[in-house]
């Protein structure tokens, strides 16, 4: 199979000729093998663990890595193991602002992502909301 990075222990981020090339860093889809321990995140909001809501998106979306940061240490893995993201952006025109504070955060990593532009979330004063899934080999 082509397009195919990662061993066949660990998941296959897969960008296969059939499909368009990524516009940005992610992958099209993820393989994973039959013994793995998955980790479903729900969306993190930019809020602090007191419950202080940050001002701007960029503040809002670092705060938001950093809380996946630590729902992945709380289920034993790191953010490597994260296979896809799905990104809920209220702020028009706030993709680029999202895609690099992602790509600097990931690294050369590139889960499957999805990037929705939304009309609102929980709360008016949240501007993106990130859930994850992230897998590791048993």
């Amino acid at each position: 199979m082509t397009g195919l990075t990662g061993s066949p222990a660990m998941p296959q981020f897969l960008n296969p000729p059939t499909l368009s090339t990524p516009m940005a860093r992610f992958s099209q889809a993820v393989l994973t093998g039959p013994a793995s321990k998955r980790l479903f995140i729900s969306g993190q909001v930019g809020a602090r663990v007191d419950g202080t809501v940050l001002d701007g998106l960029a503040a809002q979306t670092e705060q938001v890595f950093d809380n996946l940061c630590a729902a992945l240490a709380a289920g034993g893995m790191e953010i490597t193991d994260i296979v896809k993201l799905t990104i809920y952006c209220t702020v028009p025109g706030g993709a680029a602002v999202v895609r690099e504070i992602r790509n600097r955060r990931l690294g050369s990593h590139a889960p499957a992502s999805t990037y929705v532009q939304a009309a609102g979330l929980a709360n008016p004063a949240y501007l993106v909301e990130i859930e994850a899934e992230a897998l590791r080999e048993a």
